[in-house]
């Protein structure tokens, strides 16, 4: 059947407005503020949003091995350097990814911290497809948000204002003793990691090589996530990237940590006792490698300061 100029120019007029349709949906269901009263999902995560422009230092993605094991109030309470963890649960590849650009429309980051443990989570491409429209519409990530709409939603300003205390860590002070046997066995065998993930990370690694960051990719303890087959795979992927691969489980940069003490579930995250063992060492590479100002006394980070008395004293 043969296809006329007419039927061309109705389909293509039909798309417009589809999509047209699309982007003033997506506005109306965007959330407005980065709190979760307003729907924001991983509100945690997007606290980064109600940071001032150009004020971190240090960004860190990755899953919940990354918001257990690294507390960004600690570093400034010891260095002043500013970081950001933008970690959420099960976190995939795809939303690391979009994630990385979203910080950066407001933030220039020196270093970008990938905790590896996501490189591991498979993924299908229907959930990366999903992530890509999500990014540009919205409405596919919030359209259950329509029960909640309110007259802001259709002509307010979109105005992120919140930021977490604790910029994205999770503080746990449980303690569950974990089973080390067989933990970091040496093999030669390397963990496969699947072509869609390692695009990704490609992805990322470039990103940050583009935008004048250091892209990092580092292992957190953990006795029921990581093993030396793992290892081996990263140090493969980090060789093909030329990126800078730190592994806290094990060689020269093996934490100390204390099983029986230092986890809050068996092994599988850290609790705040062993968060803090591996941000001391996090703090101490990024002053001994990068030149980064202390912003401590710098009247432009006063509500950092504020962040840190409310962090002290939940710590403590």
């Amino acid at each position: 059947m043969k296809i006329t100029l007419k039927q061309i120019t109705a389909s293509v007029a039909f798309a417009m407005i589809f999509v047209v349709l699309l982007l003033i949906s997506s506005y109306i269901f965007m959330p407005k503020n980065n709190l979760e009263e307003f729907g924001m999902e991983d509100a945690t995560a997007n606290g980064i949003l109600g940071e001032k422009s150009d004020t971190i230092d240090v960004l860190v993605l990755g899953d919940s091995e990354a918001y257990s094991s690294i507390t960004p109030m600690q570093i400034w309470n010891d260095y002043g350097y500013t970081v950001y963890v933008c970690s959420t649960s099960g976190q995939y590849l795809s939303h690391s990814e979009s994630l990385l650009k979203q910080a950066f429309k407001k933030q220039k980051p020196k270093v970008v911290i990938l905790e590896t443990n996501a490189i591991y989570r498979k993924m299908k491409y229907e959930k990366s497809i999903m992530t890509v429209a999500e990014n540009y519409f919205s409405v596919v990530k919030y359209h259950n948000r329509w029960k909640d709409i309110s007259r802001n939603d259709f002509f307010g300003r979109v105005e992120y204002t919140w930021t977490d205390d604790f910029k994205g860590y999770h503080y746990s002070t449980n303690v569950a003793k974990a089973n080390t046997d067989g933990y970091m066995k040496p093999t030669d065998k390397s963990e496969e990691i699947i072509d869609l993930n390692k695009s990704y990370v490609k992805l990322m690694a470039d990103f940050c090589r583009q935008n004048s960051a250091e892209f990092i990719l580092v292992s957190t303890p953990s006795t029921k996530n990581w093993n030396c087959k793992k290892h081996n795979g990263i140090q493969k992927l980090a060789d093909e990237l030329n990126v800078k691969y730190i592994d806290l489980n094990t060689g020269d940069t093996k934490l100390d940590i204390d099983w029986n003490k230092d986890t809050r579930d068996a092994g599988d995250h850290l609790n705040y006792y062993g968060a803090v063992k591996v941000t001391d060492f996090i703090g101490q590479y990024v002053k001994e490698n990068y030149d980064m100002p202390d912003n401590r006394s710098n009247p432009e980070y006063v509500k950092w300061n504020e962040s840190l008395e409310r962090y002290l004293k939940k710590v403590k």
